[in-house]
């Protein structure tokens, strides 16, 4: 792989700096997750399984990203997730806060909402862009198209 250039380097940080949102939160979906599991709807069940599951896909699909590997498959895999999370977590929330969230705070309950509701369509705009995206030369899928 000879004759790097600045568009192979900027290719590779945009893959790195878009994963590393699905890569850290994948991680804290795994490793330490009361948090996230103390901010999920009543409803979901299970919810350590849900949350390591959904760290798995985070995972898989920034890793793939990060790698410049199976990109239309990578961006139906977050797109998918962030689709799923967005209208059955961050819409409803946006219209409602939990009683045990005391009155004096609630606000920022709604800001958490409505800034993860925005951040999330900007994350399904790439997840959209990388549909057609062609990674350069340091990624998987070059070194692959090009293999002598």
């Amino acid at each position: 792989m000879s004759n790097i250039n600045k568009k192979d380097i900027f290719d590779l940080l945009f893959r790195i700096l878009f994963s590393s949102i699905f890569i850290g939160l994948g991680g804290e979906h795994i490793f330490s997750d009361l948090l996230i599991q103390n901010l999920m709807p009543s409803w979901v069940p299970a919810p350590r399984v849900i949350s390591f599951i959904c760290g798995l896909i985070l995972i898989t699909g920034g890793g793939l990203i990060i790698a410049g590997a199976y990109l239309r498959y990578a961006a139906i895999i977050i797109g998918s997730f962030i689709i799923v999370v967005t209208l059955t977590v961050h819409l409803p929330c946006l219209f409602y806060t939990p009683e045990e969230i005391p009155g004096n705070v609630s606000w920022m309950w709604t800001i958490l909402q409505r800034s993860n509701f925005v951040k999330n369509l900007c994350l399904l705009g790439v997840c959209l862009n990388l549909w057609y995206y062609e990674p350069q030369k340091l990624s998987y899928t070059y070194l692959i198209k090009n293999k002598q």
